[in-house]
C-alpha cells in the first residue's frame, strides 16, 4: 500500500469515528427533484449488503470529476479500498467501481438515488453475481438532517 493510499484511509477511518450519532440504514430524505439536487460533493458513512448478502460499512468520499455532473469516489469499506466513477442522470448517480486493494479484487456497478438531504440510497453490483446489492450512504455534515433542499 502506498503512503497516499495510507494517509487516505487513515484521514477517512478517523472522519468515521467522529460520526454523530444517526439512525443507521434509515433514508430520511425525499427522492430529490433532478432539477434542484443537494451538492453530493463531501465524506459518508456507508451501510450496505453486498451480492454475496455480507453485510459492511465504511465511508465514501465523493470528489469532483473531471467533466460537468461527474465524480470520482474512493470507499474504505469492511475488507476493501476501492474506487469509482459516476455520473449525474436525473437523480440518480451511477457508476462503476474496483477494488484497489482488499482481500478479494472485485468490480461492479452503483446505482443511488440521490434524496433531498443529500443521502444516496441505491444498489451495487458485482460483476458475476446475477444478486444486488444495496448501499445507503449518509453525508457526514454537522447540518444533516436539519435542512432539506427542493421542498
Amino acid at each position: 500500500m502506498n503512503r497516499k493510499t495510507l494517509i487516505v484511509m487513515t484521514l477517512l477511518l478517523f472522519i468515521l469515528l467522529l460520526v454523530g450519532c444517526r439512525e443507521k440504514g434509515v433514508i430520511q430524505g425525499e427522492p430529490a427533484d433532478p432539477n434542484n439536487l443537494p451538492d453530493i460533493v463531501g465524506v459518508y458513512a456507508v451501510n450496505g449488503v453486498d451480492a454475496a448478502g455480507e453485510n459492511y460499512g465504511g465511508t465514501l468520499a465523493i470528489e469532483p470529476g473531471d467533466a460537468p455532473n461527474s465524480y470520482r469516489l474512493h470507499w474504505i469499506v469492511t475488507g476493501a479500498v476501492q474506487e469509482g466513477e459516476a455520473h449525474i442522470e436525473g437523480n440518480q448517480l451511477k457508476g462503476v467501481w474496483w477494488t484497489i486493494d482488499g482481500v478479494i479484487q472485485a468490480k461492479g456497478k452503483v446505482v443511488y438515488t440521490i434524496t433531498t438531504l443529500g443521502e444516496l440510497d441505491g444498489e451495487r453490483m458485482i460483476d458475476g453475481f446475477e444478486e444486488k446489492g444495496w448501499e445507503k450512504a449518509f453525508p457526514n455534515d454537522e447540518n444533516w438532517g436539519k435542512f432539506k433542499f427542493g421542498h
